[in-house]
């Protein structure tokens, strides 16, 4: 059996708050009775198509009615915006939303949690937004959220912030982020991924991926975190490749493991924090139209290879190589190599991910050498605070112009 995380010594650490979490197939049919226990009036905000054109959403809408809850709707397409997010909290403020209900990919979910933690405030998101806001702290209180999420890899049923977006040349990805905007309850359900296409699956679980990956290697990882990705990495190698078979009931085999992973990716995340390609996944996600989930995609392994080269350079941060090491020998089922061997053989898996799923380049997305300096320059935010090390300009430039 492959190795797992060793406790080699107990710093100090921190869990902030997680939500009540209701994991496991037909767990969709909990989620009128865990409404009622907060309120019977409820703001519903779902994504654009992918729930309300399925047979779930007049299931949903049946349940809802026979337990007297009263509900509004909104829908979510695309990543959602600061002033979508202020247009919904506008137009619903006034009717005593009493919980939001947030079912659908990250975009609705972060969408939700905004519009959770607003609708009481009377204030605006752009007074709170990080980087770009007005610097205001977030007074609370926040409408009780309900997250349930129909992909798998962002995670965001479990973790304090809501990632808004505006795109074009002056575009920004910044988070609204406090801890009472952590959903009360995360209710994960495996077979709401039936229907979500296979390139969605593939770029949203490489997202979900690289989020154990990082968080694993973080500078802020502890004990709780490198147990609960560690489990994480597990459930995707078996499965995520399941989940991509053409077949739907082979497939549906695969979506469990999928959820899981996606769901300890959120929890990690938003306890240790992530690494470059997050980093870099903020600026590419605001000035290109980029899908997140396939910049971390297109960027995973060629930002795995470039931490290890760097790691062993400038031989610093020993215990994270150690941890590139184990989930080398995790991946490639390969226990007996040493660990100079195993972090090569992580990136030679993760390479032949990123060929396998036809991983899109940069340049695909309208992104030129021009273009380079100013990535590089708008990725200097939390995430890359967390790398293992701190990765120079020059490298930076260096990983991007490997995926151009």
């Amino acid at each position: 059996m492959p190795d797992s995380p060793r406790l080699e010594r107990l710093d100090a650490f921190r869990l902030s708050p997680l939500p009540d979490i209701h994991f496991g197939r037909q767990a969709i049919d909990r989620l009128p009775a865990l409404v009622a226990r907060h309120g019977r009036r409820i703001l519903l905000v779902t994504g654009r198509r992918s729930f309300v054109d399925s047979p779930r959403w007049p299931d949903l809408q049946s349940a809802l009615a026979e337990q007297g809850i009263g509900w509004q709707h909104v829908s979510i397409g695309g990543e959602p915006s600061p002033q979508q997010v202020d247009d919904i909290v506008a137009a619903h403020r006034g009717a005593g939303v009493e919980v939001v209900v947030a079912i659908g990919g990250g975009s609705a979910l972060d969408a939700g949690k905004a519009v959770a933690g607003l609708l009481r405030t009377g204030t605006s998101v752009m007074d709170h937004l990080e980087g770009v806001g007005r610097g205001q702290p977030y007074p609370g209180p926040a409408v009780p959220l309900i997250a349930v999420p129909t992909t798998a890899g962002t995670g965001s049923e479990a973790t304090r912030n809501a990632v808004l977006s505006v795109q074009g040349p002056d575009g920004f990805k910044k988070s609204f982020r406090d801890e009472r905007l952590v959903p009360r309850v995360a209710l994960v359900d495996p077979d709401l991924l039936a229907g979500c296409p296979g390139d969605q699956i593939a770029a949203n679980g490489m997202d979900a991926f690289t989020q154990l990956l990082e968080s694993h290697v973080s500078v802020n990882a502890s004990p709780p975190t490198d147990a609960l990705a560690w489990s994480g990495m597990q459930a995707f190698r078996r499965g995520f490749w399941t989940a991509l078979e053409a077949d739907p009931r082979r497939a549906e085999e695969g979506y469990p493991g999928l959820a899981y992973a996606s769901l300890m990716s959120g929890i990690t995340l938003a306890q240790a924090g992530l690494g470059s390609v997050h980093g870099l996944a903020s600026p590419l996600g605001a000035f290109f139209p980029i899908p997140h989930g396939v910049v971390c995609g297109t960027l995973l392994a060629e930002a795995t290879a470039l931490n290890i080269s760097a790691l062993r350079e400038r031989a610093e941060a020993p215990e994270a190589l150690a941890k590139y090491a184990r989930v080398g020998r995790l991946l490639d089922v390969s226990p007996d190599l040493d660990d100079h061997d195993a972090c090569d053989a992580l990136v030679a898996t993760l390479r032949d991910w990123t060929r396998r799923l036809a991983m899109p380049r940069l340049g695909e997305f309208g992104m030129t050498d021009g273009d380079l300096a100013r990535v590089v320059a708008g990725a200097r935010g939390g995430s890359m605070k967390t790398n293992p090390l701190v990765l120079s300009d020059a490298e930076l430039t260096s990983l991007l112009a490997r995926r151009l």
